[in-house]
């Protein structure tokens, strides 16, 4: 057996005690999206625009997202689907009051997972792309779930894609060097915030709307598991991040009064395969790994592209990447909040077939995540037997 103290934790390291999800109740299937678009935005006229939207949402696999956005609400704030009006502040005025709401119900999930009385919780990160308020979100979440007044909390605003791996990273440090920490981590997206009505003049917002999805994510983290009392799912054996040289301008995006906007390079799924093996390689050399077949992976799926990309580069086979492929098809990019669903996706399907370990029958992964920077999260992890 490899030695996991030959990595970055010198102590016992951070596990993986609970994690939950959740999702808006609306479910928009990828098939009508080029309908309902078109429509809440009366844009129906720009048929051949619509076309090459309808060839996008066709080739991104994915199958059906959950999205807070629907007609009525298009209704209800015109100015949302109105080109370049001044629709900021009706987009805050939605994203403030649904995100913690989106964010408690996921943190809900985990700790009733956990088993244990929100008390025990001693520090709380929040991660999201969706607005921005003060009283920050993290406030708003701890007053919700009721969690003690002293409990630390850590506000994280535009992580983008790589947020999971960022949030993730943190919560270990946080667990490892503060004993008995008991750390909740949530990551919560809401797309309104960056809906854009298609357009001419902004062909890289065909990609986001074909692609992105509202969820939420939770996990808790923390070291030397009470075993009579705690569920350890996974170690968190190694956490490193790296910037992409030259690659800064690959994901980018702005905020003005008509919203948030991003901006997306054709280069990102080459980007993101040039430098994934590098990443692995410092990453598992102290583990004595380097077959990137041997391991479970938990990619963050930022597109079709992407997962095609690196599957290629690093000689994968097919099932490797099954988990990212699966909640892409039925969630879409949910950026901050999908790595933890598909590491919980993972989980729930080595337990459904019978595996030896939470991590698809294997005891070494690897959690990735690319993100604005271009930024790379490398978490190393092992599962723990079932």
């Amino acid at each position: 057996m490899v030695n996991a103290k030959s990595t970055q934790c010198h102590g016992q390291p951070a596990t993986v005690l609970a994690i939950g999800s959740a999702f808006p109740s609306n479910v928009l299937m990828q098939e009508e999206a080029p309908d309902f678009f078109f429509k809440v935005s009366n844009t129906e006229r720009l048929v051949d625009l619509k076309k090459k939207f309808t060839k996008i949402c066709n080739a991104s696999t994915i199958k059906k997202r959950h999205m807070l956005f629907t007609e009525e609400i298009a209704k209800q704030n015109p100015s949302i689907v109105t080109p370049n009006a001044p629709s900021l502040g009706a987009r805050q005025s939605i994203v403030i009051n649904e995100v913690p709401k989106l964010a408690k119900l996921a943190a809900e999930q985990a700790i009733k997972e956990w088993g244990q009385p929100v008390s025990k919780l001693t520090h709380l990160i929040f991660c999201t792309t969706s607005g921005f308020a003060m009283p920050a979100f993290d406030c708003e979440l701890a007053n919700l779930l009721e969690l003690p007044p002293t409990v630390k909390r850590f506000m994280l605003y535009h992580q983008g894609c790589q947020g999971g791996g960022t949030t993730l990273r943190l919560a270990k440090d946080l667990a490892e060097n503060n004993p008995g920490a008991r750390v909740l981590a949530v990551c919560v997206e809401i797309t309104l915030h960056g809906f854009h009505i298609p357009s001419e003049e902004n062909l890289d917002n065909l990609v986001s709307l074909a692609i992105f999805g509202d969820g939420a994510s939770a996990v808790i983290v923390g070291t030397d598991p009470d075993l009579t009392a705690e569920q350890p799912l996974f170690e968190i054996i190694s956490a490193n991040q790296k910037l992409v040289p030259d690659s800064s301008g690959a994901i980018v995006s702005d905020v003005d009064e008509t919203g948030f906007m991003v901006h997306l390079s054709r280069d990102v799924p080459t980007l993101a395969s040039k430098d994934a093996e590098s990443c692995l390689q410092e990453a598992f050399a102290p583990l004595g790994i380097s077959d990137w077949n041997s391991i479970f992976w938990v990619l963050h799926p930022g597109g079709v592209a992407i997962m095609d990309k690196i599957e290629a580069k690093l000689k994968l086979m097919k099932e490797k990447l099954v988990a990212s492929r699966n909640i892409f098809a039925n969630y879409g990019n949910m950026q901050s909040a999908t790595a933890m669903i598909v590491l919980d996706e993972m989980r729930k399907k080595s337990v459904e077939a019978k595996k030896e370990t939470t991590g698809d029958g294997f005891e070494w992964g690897v959690l990735l995540a690319f993100g604005p920077g271009m930024t790379v999260e490398t978490i190393v992890l092992r599962a723990i037997s079932v």
